[in-house]
């Protein structure tokens, strides 16, 4: 089955580039100029993946990812953006963002992480994690819920396929090239901070001081793995 992608973008040659080559990769490509119009699409006939533009005219790309998001929609949203910080960044994952790319940007890495993207959203028979317990955290496999000294926490899609991935290797390490791989579905070949900014925020959720983390640790120049 063709997925369809939406594409949330007011440049209307760059649009056009994209909707193009979308195309010719045998995707179905709608396009809207601004966020309330994607806003609109979305709700109308909503899509396999966004492509989203942050800085867009009126309804900047913030509150459209923020509203689809609280709407209950859990397609996988590939941020596009000219804002290349750090804090942007992150602000656009606690949002509900699976993938950042900034402009300007290789067309090949970007089709490669929407084909990613697409394959990680197609869902899985079981999952490969029971019940597992780490600090004050209670990880519930069968109804994908994370609690913290009791209380629910709010994991994002990635953030709940990263801590499942360190979770599986038992206390191994995990390199970042093998997270990009289990959880975005890239090759060797695309380099990205990815895993990095997830991690921080799954230490930001789960623990008590993300700066000094017990539990989720990071192996110099390799990858992070999960103490017990």
């Amino acid at each position: 089955m063709t997925a369809r992608i939406l594409l949330v973008e007011d440049n209307d040659g760059l649009a056009e580039g994209l909707v193009s080559n979308l195309e010719i990769e045998g995707y179905t490509v709608a396009r809207a100029a601004d966020g309330a119009a994607g806003l609109d699409l979305l709700r109308r006939n909503p899509p396999d993946l966004v492509v989203l533009d942050l800085l867009l005219p009126g309804l900047d790309g913030y509150r459209v990812l923020k509203a689809l998001r609280e709407e209950g929609f859990e397609m996988p949203v590939l941020v596009l953006t000219a804002r290349g910080e750090e804090a942007d960044k992150v602000r656009g994952f606690r949002l509900g963002a699976d993938d950042y790319v900034t402009k300007p940007f290789g067309l090949l890495e970007l089709l490669a992480r929407v084909g990613a993207l697409l394959r990680r959203a197609r869902p899985r028979e079981t999952d490969p994690v029971s019940d597992v317990r780490f600090g004050d955290v209670v990880v519930d496999a069968v109804r994908r819920t994370v609690t913290k000294a009791g209380r629910d926490v709010d994991l994002t899609p990635k953030e709940w396929d990263l801590l499942v991935a360190l979770l599986e290797a038992r206390g191994a390490v995990v390199s970042r090239l093998a997270l990009l791989s289990r959880v975005w579905g890239y090759d060797a070949a695309v380099v990205s901070r990815t895993v990095d900014t997830h991690v921080a925020e799954l230490r930001r959720k789960l623990e008590d001081d993300p700066a000094a983390p017990r539990h989720i640790l990071t192996a110099r120049t390799i990858g992070y793995r999960l103490s017990r």
